[in-house]
């Protein structure tokens, strides 16, 4: 018997069918992409989810008949919001998380409670991603589909109303909403009065491993799965993959790399500091019971995303892996540093000052520069940020040492060293590249009484695979660089406030 764990991220959904000892019986991804039909938006049809999700359990399925499914989890990224109707229909396309169009909302929402308020109570920062403020924004500028919506729901939440089953929320998922109170584990009435909002529009919020239901016969058939299957709630894809990578206790820090590179360190009390709000650090529920969670992140892989669309046709994506791509590009790499300066600010900035106009910036460039260089100077400029966002989170969370490393990112053996030297701690790639699946099954196994608890459960499946220890001699190149970048940012701020007008 296996355990299925779904994935559901920005860009693609992952599922991994695991054993009890957390080995991979059978592995698929779907990919889906979003629309942008007006500036700072950015939606998709939910309907590509549920195939998204169709697609990776019927694929599992067949591959692992020897070791049938027992149980079916599932986790996703935070932030996407699904307007569904009092039938559970979605009621146009779901809002994802990277959509920026509620920052006046979000504006609003700190100027009427008070960005340290909210903060207090749901250990975020203000910011327009957050469903809150898309919640809001829609009330304004599409009424009709606000006030046809009986409820919002999570990208799980969603795809569990596919399943006939309740459309229940994690703690984690749902502190991600900005309405939160993570202390109380329930929806903040002091928020939800301020927006006059009332607790029915959002979800049912349970903990991470809840069993929302079992599949009845035709939903199991089109899953490729058993009639009578489990169906467990994940939780928020962060958590997940420090589960998956051992984070329960103080100490110990994960960081996932993706489109997003995220830190994560556990506690166990939320770290409301007034460091943490000085640099718009989350801190909230965690998928482990009586524990939260502190994250500081950016946007990373996409920078990576980019450039190679950039220097190859889309045939050559298609023929070659994105691992075959970027190696090709390190073996031309120079040695030393470049003396580029570039930021992998796409999406915006996340920590510290969470600035949506921020963008990518590329400085240094000279005519000899090549295209490998360029792709050092990406890696470069994702170490730097690494380095800070490390420094951020020690100052928050506590003292920690090694870093737990999972997600695409980690393939990159110069981005791994240049990482591991600026932030100057041991990086430990785990053995199961795919945390967010490996800490997701085992909240199904824990559901279903696999494991007699969290510990045990770490202790049986999660190891690591390699430790890169932090080189003296890199960091020590990288030091007039590393102060170039740290002053790059902020010596732009006059010209991100200067917002052009496009057609």
């Amino acid at each position: 018997m296996s355990l299925l764990a779904v994935d559901m991220g920005t860009s693609s959904c992952k599922a991994v069918a695991f054993s009890e000892d957390g080995l991979t019986l059978a592995q698929k991804t779907h990919s889906y992409s979003p629309e942008s039909p007006h500036p700072s938006w950015i939606e998709m049809s939910p309907e590509k989810f549920w195939r998204a999700l169709l697609a990776v359990t019927r694929a599992i399925a067949a591959d692992v008949t020897s070791d049938p499914v027992e149980v079916l989890a599932i986790s996703s990224h935070g932030e996407t919001l699904f307007p569904v109707d009092s039938h559970q229909c979605a009621i146009g396309p779901a809002i994802l998380n990277a959509d920026n169009r509620a920052v006046t909302e979000a504006n609003q929402l700190a100027e009427a409670i008070g960005r340290e308020r909210i903060f207090e109570i749901t250990g975020l920062a203000v910011h327009s991603m957050y469903p809150l403020a898309k919640m809001l924004w829609l009330r304004v500028h599409q009424p009709d589909v606000f006030s046809s919506t009986a409820c919002f729901l999570t990208l799980p939440g969603y795809l569990l109303t596919r399943l006939g089953l309740p459309p229940y929320v994690d703690y984690s998922l749902a502190s991600r909403f900005l309405a939160f109170d993570i202390r109380k584990r329930t929806w903040s009435a002091e928020i939800l009065s301020a927006c006059e909002l009332c607790p029915e529009q959002f979800p049912t919020p349970v903990p991470a491993g809840t069993i929302a239901g079992k599949l009845a016969p035709d939903i199991a058939g089109d899953l490729g799965l058993r009639a009578g299957t489990p169906v467990v709630v994940g939780g928020h894809d962060q958590p997940c993959a420090a589960l998956g990578s051992g984070v329960l206790d103080p100490g110990r820090v994960s960081a996932s790399f993706g489109t997003y590179e995220c830190l994560v360190a556990a506690s166990e009390a939320p770290a409301l500091t007034e460091k943490a709000l000085t640099a718009n650090l989350n801190s909230y529920c965690h998928v482990v019971p009586d524990r939260y969670v502190t994250l500081a992140y950016f946007p990373s892989g996409i920078m990576i995303e980019w450039f190679l669309r950039l220097i190859h046709s889309a045939g050559e994506l298609l023929e070659s892996s994105v691992g075959e791509l970027c190696a090709a590009l390190e073996g031309h790499a120079p040695q030393g540093p470049t003396g580029l300066c570039i930021t992998p600010h796409l999406l915006g900035t996340c920590n510290p000052d969470f600035d949506p106009s921020a963008t990518g910036v590329i400085a240094g460039i000279r005519p000899a520069t090549s295209r490998s260089d360029l792709y050092k100077g990406i890696l470069e400029g994702i170490a730097c940020e690494f380095a800070n966002m490390a420094e951020l989170l020690q100052q928050a969370a506590g003292v920690y040492s090694g870093i737990y490393i999972s997600g695409g990112g980690g393939r990159s053996r110069l981005g791994l060293k240049l990482r591991a030297a600026l932030a100057g701690r041991e990086l430990h790639l785990m053995h199961c590249s795919e945390a967010v699946c490996l800490g997701t099954a085992i909240l199904a196994g824990i559901a279903v009484g696999k494991y007699s608890s969290f510990a045990q459960a770490v202790e049986q499946v999660v190891g690591v695979s390699e430790t890169i220890g932090p080189d003296a001699a890199i960091a020590q190149s990288y030091k007039a660089q590393m102060a170039q970048y740290r002053i790059l940012y902020s010596s732009l701020a006059p010209v991100r406030h200067i917002q052009p007008t496009y057609n």
